[in-house]
């Protein structure tokens, strides 16, 4: 077992430097430099073609609308757009890199100097600066079968599934994160999901890590306390969930810290994190860039994005998500905890839809955060794919504010809305689950409820109006939660006071 040095003591001998490269799969209709679909899940092999599988005399086309990506991501995390950049060749042999090199770019990005301002859940900002955002191709991928693992070790054989080839991806590289101290992995955490944030309302891509649509490589590296230098970093491939990332950092930190107390030097490798036990394990020596060999791709012509061009693109610019979620949780008069939650949950763009529709902020909260995400949580869904809608949503609430539903009856129509039995006014008349606020039906339920609880009615008669609960809650089970719990207390009331 891999020897670790505590936190705290690591903390206190040594200053970490972080690096994240982020790749983002791009959700454009085809790929990047051929007409083959970028779709998910296509049967093995099934979405290829002579130019992404490398085939000899087959001649690549850069995708216009991939290029448009990749500068609408730069100037959101406020980079220069280079006036002229070409294509690289990175060259190395994987067996699920068809053409032996990646068509990727080097030392002429499209986007670079950027910076992004990352906020900690204490609301402290750290200004995180952008290296490069540059446009390259995904590999392919890898199935290894007849183990446990899912990895090479053990497995029995290899299978490679070219679909992913050529799928037009954009990679985000920081510059070295200095100075943040034991927050290093919180650090990490908000600017990987914060990015997130930024490029789901770019609208460029799905972003699912669950998918592999964005996937975080955590560069990790530490220096002796106070000396202002950077040590030998590792490199954590293809970190999946937010979690997960932070967690990451924190392991490497406390590996690093206990193999340079030991005496022994940090090996330039990349390692593989292993989400079942928490831990890195290694993968390879890691390469510098000479070893790629780069060389401009002679098959390409440079990409030269004119001004007019690139300024038209920054029109189109989203309100960035970080202003966006200050600006509604002033005006929604959320707790920063409620807001957390809410984003936390993938709802706030939910909610935000459902208040939009009419229906009061915190009772838009109560819908999606509560019964909708439990629902959710129930089925293994996300809130957007559960069924139900906002302009639904704010339908029920309607009901609920009208006094037609309470919100147990309420309920029973999310029930029928998942259930496919029409809107909520259909459900609510044809479940019949609108409340009985009608005087004769209510009487002859509270007279029964008296009659069957004598002790609470002397009480209620001897002043202990607070048993009157017990009343009501009689009268609600025998009218199947239907009755109008207000009009029931005052008719209680009325008979006893």
């Amino acid at each position: 077992m891999t020897d670790l040095l505590s936190y705290d003591d690591a903390l206190a001998a040594y200053d970490p430097a972080l690096g994240l490269e982020v790749h983002v799969e791009l959700n454009t209709a085809t790929k990047m430099f051929c007409g083959c679909p970028a779709t998910f899940g296509g049967e093995p092999n099934s979405q290829v073609c002579p130019v992404c599988l490398g085939l000899p005399g087959a001649m690549p086309v850069v995708n216009r609308i991939g290029v448009e990506s990749a500068i609408r991501i730069g100037l959101a995390l406020n980079c220069s757009i280079a006036e002229w950049c070409r294509f690289a060749r990175k060259n190395y042999f994987y067996p699920d890199m068809p053409k032996n090199f990646q068509t990727s770019q080097y030392d002429e990005p499209i986007a670079f100097d950027g910076w992004m301002g990352v906020e900690l859940d204490d609301g402290e900002t750290v200004r995180v600066e952008i290296e490069r955002a540059h446009m390259e191709e995904d590999t392919g991928k890898s199935l290894h079968v007849g183990g446990s693992t899912g990895r090479i070790h053990g497995a029995s054989h290899s299978l490679v599934d070219y679909n992913r080839a050529g799928i037009p991806l954009i990679e985000i590289v920081t510059r070295p994160i200095t100075g943040v101290g034991e927050r290093a992995p919180e650090v990490a955490r908000a600017y990987v999901q914060q990015l997130r944030d930024l490029i789901v309302a770019l609208d460029v891509s799905e972003a699912r890590m669950d998918q592999g649509n964005l996937r975080a490589d955590v560069n990790l590296s530490l220096a002796p306390k106070g000396s202002g230098t950077l040590g030998t970093r590792t490199e954590t491939k293809n970190v999946n969930s937010f979690r997960s990332v932070e967690r990451a950092v924190r392991y490497e930190v406390q590996r690093h810290a206990a193999v340079l107390s030991g005496g022994s030097s940090i090996l330039q490798e990349t390692r593989h994190w292993h989400e079942d036990t928490g831990i890195t394990t290694s993968g390879r020596e890691k390469s510098d860039a000479e070893d790629y060999r780069y060389f401009p791709e002679p098959d390409l012509v440079p990409v030269a994005p004119s001004r007019e061009w690139v300024e038209e693109l920054r029109a189109t610019l989203p309100e960035n998500p970080t202003a966006k979620r200050a600006r509604l949780q002033a005006a929604w008069g959320f707790s920063d905890l409620e807001m957390r939650d809410t984003v936390g949950a993938g709802a706030l763009g939910l909610v935000e839809e459902t208040i939009a529709a009419g229906v009061a902020p915190q009772a838009a909260r109560k819908w999606w955060l509560g019964e909708l995400a439990r629902r959710a949580n129930d089925t293994g869904v996300d809130l957007a794919d559960l069924g139900v809608t906002p302009a639904q949503v704010a339908e029920v609430q309607g009901l609920v504010d009208a006094g037609t539903l309470n919100d147990k009856l309420a309920r029973q129509v999310f029930d029928g809305l998942l259930a496919g039995e029409g809107t909520p006014q259909q459900i609510v008349e044809g479940r019949g689950l609108a409340i009985v606020s009608d005087d004769g039906a209510l009487s002859t339920a509270v007279d029964n409820a008296i009659a069957a609880n004598p002790d609470v009615a002397d009480k209620i008669r001897d002043g202990k109006v607070a048993a009157a609960g017990a009343l009501i809650g009689a009268v609600m089970k025998e009218m199947r939660g239907q009755a109008d719990a207000a009009r029931v207390r005052e008719l209680i009331l009325e008979k006893l006071t």
